[in-house]
């Protein structure tokens, strides 16, 4: 016990930098690893995002206990929050606001009865389809499957129209069909939330011995 004591005492300098880092990771900011391609072409796999976790709240530190509200999350934003249906962190893009009525027919979405814009761009190589979606004013790339494309039915191209409820928000991946979002998982709860991400902080790529992507370091998504 000595032993112990005497150890703190010597370093409780680096001990006291660590428990506050822990702190500031908890409540104020930190990078979340994004393994897989449901927000592509916005987000790859290997990409690690830096996360705001005060965009919406003050939050007592390591629990989701909110002390002070700070905004409310915007349709298109981007947001990392803690899963309870699915038991794991998310990544995902804001669609449907609390109150919204949302639908989608052949990946085509409709909110509070307008029907959202699509440009078509170019192909990928896995002969997927990468359209710019007008989100109500807001623009950004979605991918959908050569296969399917925008105006043809597949299992998760369509549904509603549904409202969504008070203090929820309707969530989906860039990667419309082939993501596990509110079309899997529900509607997701305000308190669920952890916070936003504007930016890629670094990446690198897995298929090639882990070898940094510079282009993507502190990428705007």
């Amino acid at each position: 016990m000595k032993m112990l004591f005497k150890l703190l005492r010597q370093n409780r300098s680096v001990f006291l930098f660590i428990a506050l880092m822990l702190v500031f990771r908890s409540a104020v900011a930190d990078w979340n690893h994004v393994p897989t391609g449901s927000m592509q072409p916005t987000i790859v796999e290997g990409d690690r995002l830096l996360v705001n976790k005060m965009a919406y709240d003050v939050r007592v530190p390591f629990t989701h206990i909110s002390i002070a509200k700070l905004a409310d999350p915007q349709r298109g934003d981007i947001i990392i929050f803690d899963s309870k249906a699915s038991d794991k962190k998310l990544v995902k893009r804001v669609i449907g606001l609390p109150s919204d009525i949302v639908s989608m027919r052949a990946n085509v979405l409709s909110i509070n009865g307008e029907t959202l814009q699509y440009t078509a761009s170019h192909p990928q190589t896995d002969d997927a389809q990468i359209h710019s979606e007008n989100l109500l004013g807001l623009n950004h790339q979605v991918k959908v499957a050569g296969i399917a494309g925008l105006g043809v039915t597949t299992g998760q191209s369509n549904f509603g129209p549904i409202k969504v409820p008070a203090n929820h928000y309707l969530v989906l991946g860039d990667n419309r069909d082939n993501s596990a979002d509110s079309r899997m998982i529900g509607f997701i709860p305000r308190a669920e939330i952890v916070g936003r991400s504007n930016t890629v902080a670094f990446s690198v790529n897995s298929d090639n011995y882990y070898l940094p992507r510079q282009a993507r370091f502190f990428q705007p998504i």
